[in-house]
């Protein structure tokens, strides 16, 4: 069950701050916040599951521990996506 991965655009936030989406698949896509690297699994945050390349990679990190994709209205703790488990309450989709 093979999914595609594409190639997502990366936004600089501000000249110190870099935010990018690197490669999307059927389970989720990676992202990639300054020198750290996340995977953030459609089964954890299902609210991307359906969204499109522009929606996900259009981003902004306001601050370090905040996401906030303005084509979804979702906002996220960065924290969140390290460390899911800690974070059980998730948004009906």
């Amino acid at each position: 069950m093979g999914g595609s991965i594409a190639p997502m655009t990366t936004h600089n936030i501000s000249s110190t701050s870099e935010v990018e989406i690197s490669l999307a698949s059927n389970k989720g896509f990676w992202l990639f916040l300054g020198e750290e690297e996340l995977f953030v699994p459609f089964s954890e945050f299902p609210w991307f599951k359906k969204a499109t390349i522009e929606a996900i990679s259009s981003i902004e990190w306001p601050t370090p521990d905040h996401l906030y994709w303005p084509l979804l209205d979702v906002d996220l703790s960065v924290e969140s996506i390290r460390d899911p488990g800690r974070f059980p309450l998730r948004a009906r989709t």
